[in-house]
């Protein structure tokens, strides 16, 4: 039942996000990913599982784990100005994993 709920809830940000890039506002739709709906479940997995004390860790890692969104979005706006959209977006992705890759790497050796 849990797995369905957490299913459901991504299937229904999914549907939002459709629904606002439709409309005369719909920057908006750029503002519904950051909502913490996944943050929500992970970290009450994480208190529930490991404790308040991994929770915390867990938060102070999610606050570093900004960099690699902005890094995404900064590399999606200058990849944009020169490519086409598909090729742009596998770009940022990739700009990102390498972020990500060097944040995990960078919080493993000082944690």
């Amino acid at each position: 039942m849990g797995l369905f709920f957490k299913a459901a809830l991504g299937a229904l940000v999914v549907l939002l996000i459709g629904v606002l890039a439709k409309t005369k506002n719909y920057y908006i739709a750029g503002l519904i990913p950051l909502f913490p709906t996944f943050a929500l479940i992970a970290h009450y997995i994480v208190a529930t599982e490991r404790g308040v004390e991994a929770l915390r860790t867990t938060i102070v890692f999610g606050m570093w784990a900004i960099i690699p969104y902005f890094v995404y979005l900064l590399s999606l706006w200058y990849f944009t100005g020169m490519m086409r959209v598909w090729p742009a977006l596998g770009c940022a992705v990739l700009c990102w994993c390498l972020s990500a890759w060097l944040l995990i790497f960078i919080w493993s050796r000082t944690h």
